[in-house]
């Protein structure tokens, strides 16, 4: 139906879309959460009906996760892997997937490139003691540190160095902490808030003492969710996981399942409230949209939920906007085996920033799964930039990283990987690059409380409107899964009460 518009310069003759729930942003946090939501409200309205609408800006699925192929090469542009989580597993096996998962092997060496060595980081009580990576001293200050010999806690929020240190001891910091940040995170170890950024370890010493204490004594989870039987073998501790033609399938294989339920191209320009609920005004491939509905879920980056709210809800839209986005660039570069350490075998290695290099860390795809680079040749995924890459640029009198051209970015990649990897020179093989302006959402000191303040502040000002996605508690797919579920179930319950 036509109906006048409730916003002052969106003109013409719009059709109006009643749904119960409109979910905004199609990665996989907002597919899941759609693909819930239009289960559970199916199942009391009936088959046939279509009470969630899922909108898209872009003209495809899956956000951040960016597979690509070429020349008998694949790779990740975005997330590279999973850890897999029931939650997430179950998905794959309910939309299909389940003959095209794979599992990397959990007992692939990490690596830390320190002092022109790669060493690898140890994976056991028996390998720390006989690690180069520590010296003698940093594995006693480190192990005084796990049976809580350390400084009490300073009484308020710690960063990520100031606990790991106070912990650990600075080596354990500067070789293992501040590279693992950086490379899942894009973070940096100075800002990066310990409690929220590793709660699980964080909170053992407030909950138990110390982090040995903690680890012995915490209170066991409750039950762990129930595996689909379709998941064979049962995936083991420390493994990984992918898709066969890569993570892309997960969404594509949700969204064939949402069906029309699930609108590509259809960009949010309005965020209104009334009587009538929320009005979402969207300019569509068709022309304009006006979409009413119970409740509205945004699925969409901080920065991007922070522009639909400035003007319905100014203070949540604040919060948002204090939410940091550093850039990131993947560039992907292929090597033939003669020209590597025979047997290349490893998970990859990271690059703490005091050894000088502008790479943050290297995964070696080839090694991990099956069929990512033709026979003869070894495919590595590399990621630049980060939330420390503006003062390393500003220190050595370089551009950013943002500010280089791909052909730049992919040239600092291969003479770093010559110096830590390559035994002979050889040209690499270009396979791609993507910048990322607005990659990983930063969890910085007082993050947490940023949060609850949002939270309180959509209850309070805008009930019935909800924000679900990475910036929120954790960034990893299995995260967002577990989100999108616990919200799903959330607002059903709302409906069945």
């Amino acid at each position: 139906m036509s109906v006048s518009a409730p916003e002052q310069g969106y003109e013409g003759d719009l059709t109006l879309i009643p749904k119960k729930v409109v979910v905004i942003g199609a990665g996989i946090t907002g597919l899941t959460l759609a693909l819930r939501l239009q289960q559970g409200l199916q199942s009391s309205a009936g088959q046939g009906s279509q009470p969630v609408l899922l909108a898209e800006s872009s003209d495809r699925v899956g956000g951040c996760i960016s597979s690509q192929s070429k020349d008998g090469y694949r790779w990740e542009e975005g997330p590279n892997s999973f850890t897999p989580v029931p939650a997430l597993l179950n998905l794959i096996a309910e939309v299909g997937l389940t003959d095209q998962l794979l599992l990397a092997d959990g007992k692939l060496p990490r690596y830390v490139y320190w002092e022109k060595e790669l060493l690898p980081v140890p994976m056991s009580p028996a390998a720390a003691i006989g690690s180069r990576l520590l010296s003698v001293g940093g594995k006693l200050r480190a192990l005084g540190g796990l049976l809580g010999f350390v400084a009490p806690p300073p009484g308020r929020e710690e960063t990520v160095r100031q606990f790991f240190q106070r912990q650990l001891g600075s080596e354990v910091v500067e070789r293992l902490v501040v590279p693992f940040t950086s490379g899942v995170f894009a973070g940096d170890a100075d800002q990066l808030s310990a409690l929220a950024a590793f709660y699980r370890v964080a909170s053992l010493e407030e909950r138990y003492g110390s982090l040995f204490a903690g680890a012995f004594l915490r209170a066991p989870r409750s039950q762990p969710d129930p595996l689909s039987p379709q998941i064979q073998p049962v995936p083991k501790r420390g493994q990984l996981g992918n898709l066969r033609q890569g993570l892309k399938q997960l969404p594509e294989a949700i969204a064939e399942k949402l069906g029309d339920t699930l609108h590509l191209g259809w960009q949010a320009t309005h965020l209104k409230q009334n009587e009538a609920g929320y009005w979402v005004g969207f300019k569509t491939p068709e022309g304009s949209r006006w979409v009413v509905a119970q409740r509205v879920v945004l699925t969409l980056p901080a920065y991007a939920a922070a522009a639909l709210l400035r003007e319905l809800n100014p203070q949540a839209s604040q919060l948002l906007s204090g939410i940091l986005y550093p850039p990131v660039a993947v560039v992907t570069l292929a090597y033939p085996e003669e020209a590597l350490p025979q047997p290349l075998r490893g998970f990859g290695h990271l690059i703490p920033r005091s050894q000088g290099f502008r790479t943050l860390g290297t995964i070696w795809a080839s090694c991990l799964f099956p069929e990512r680079a033709p026979q003869g040749y070894h495919c590595f995924l590399n990621f630049v930039g980060g939330a420390t890459d503006v003062a390393y640029a500003r220190q050595k009198g370089i551009p950013p990283i943002s500010a280089l051209s791909p052909e730049e970015r992919a040239q600092v990649v291969h003479e770093e990987l010559s110096q830590i990897l390559l035994t002979r020179p050889v040209e690499p093989i270009r396979l791609g690059e993507r910048l990322w302006p607005q990659a990983i959402p930063q969890y910085t000191l007082g993050h947490r409380q940023r949060i609850a303040q949002l939270q309180e502040s959509l209850a309070n000002q805008t009930p019935g409107l909800s924000v679900c996605a990475n910036y929120l508690d954790g960034v990893a797919l299995g995260d967002c899964v577990r989100r999108a579920e616990a919200m799903a179930q959330e607002i059903l319950n709302g409906w069945d009460s």
